[in-house]
């Protein structure tokens, strides 16, 4: 993949805005944090940051993350002549952050996720790589750039959630080698884990265990699914992102072969998490314009948390258990 154009637009580039997907993990605010890193160390220019919704406070720690804006902080009408979305699978994905997007001399793409339709004018998508961390690395290498301390930690991060601390199926030969130059270039992998995954506050923890309690079982013990509604949030203070990891303890169970999470975001619109060991649920969530990776997808169904539990269902009984 040649991605000299990547490097021209940079470069030529005025005013610059790199954004996130709505509700932002690790590597989308991994890449974000990474790109604008490498664009200052490498052209000396500084672009702007928009993270669609907010920065969930276990990334806080990522070097430039406080310089980036949420979307209701934004102007909508400001004009940028590129803007660069990192890890968004698809156009919707960034929310109202769209007219930035269309607006936008050139808009470029870089993503991951196989469900990606090239919504951009310039597309690079890799669904090889494990994450958008991982891609962005090995276009920085290819084009020669300069790699410091805080873009590899950012990068870093990236990839460790993407892979789930590199045991997911996504980790590959390729995925280690970069993680390995990525501490070679400074990242200190001790630090960033202890900052992503052991600081939970105590309302987190209990939130959590909570919705473990209510998990429902089906299909002898095949399908596991849970509830998240605002009340529960509110009464144990655990913010909005307190579902992170959740689907995937769900997924450890050993008879387990798909997972999901419903979680109410009014009472007409519900945000499904899916994860399965075997069964593809990145098409499973494609039937409500939703996606992702095969066996970590999500999406948003316009419908109450027992109609979305209800249709989920009825497509994951579809499958092959």
């Amino acid at each position: 993949m040649d991605y000299s154009q990547l490097n021209d637009i940079i470069k030529s580039g005025k005013n610059i805005l790199i954004v996130t997907h709505i509700n932002p993990d690790g590597d989308t605010l991994g890449s974000m944090c990474g790109l604008y890193s490498a664009i200052w160390d490498n052209f000396k220019k500084k672009a702007d940051m928009l993270v669609v919704s907010h920065v969930p406070a276990v990334y806080k720690f990522l070097p430039f993350v406080k310089q980036a804006k949420s979307l209701d902080e934004y102007d909508k009408s400001r004009e940028y002549n590129v803007v660069i979305n990192v890890d968004v699978a698809a156009y919707d994905r960034m929310s109202t952050a769209t007219e930035l997007f269309d607006r936008a001399g050139c808009s470029v793409n870089i993503d991951h996720h196989k469900t990606n339709n090239n919504y951009a004018k310039l597309n690079y998508v890799d669904s090889d790589a494990s994450s958008t961390g991982e891609f962005l690395f090995y276009i920085m290498k290819s084009l020669g750039w300069k790699i410091s301390e805080d873009t590899a930690t950012c990068l870093y991060t990236a990839l460790l959630t993407d892979t789930g601390s590199f045991r997911f199926d996504n980790t590959t030969a390729k995925t280690f080698a970069a993680a390995s130059e990525l501490v070679a270039f400074g990242a200190k992998p001790s630090e960033i884990y202890k900052n992503v995954y052991e600081n939970d506050t105590k309302g987190l923890v209990l939130f959590q265990a909570n919705a473990i309690k209510n998990a429902v079982f089906e299909c002898d013990n095949k399908i596991v699914y849970t509830t998240v509604y605002k009340k529960d949030i509110e009464r144990f203070k655990a913010g909005d992102d307190c579902t992170e990891g959740l689907c995937e303890k769900l997924r450890a169970i050993s008879t387990t072969e798909a997972a999901f999470i419903v979680k109410e975001i009014n009472s007409n619109m519900s945000k499904v998490s899916m994860r399965s060991k075997h069964i593809d649920v990145a098409e499973i969530c494609s039937k409500f314009s939703g996606g992702g990776h095969k066996f970590a997808a999500g999406c948003v169904i316009k419908s109450s948390v027992k109609e979305a539990i209800r249709k989920v269902l009825e497509e994951v009984k579809k499958q092959d258990l």
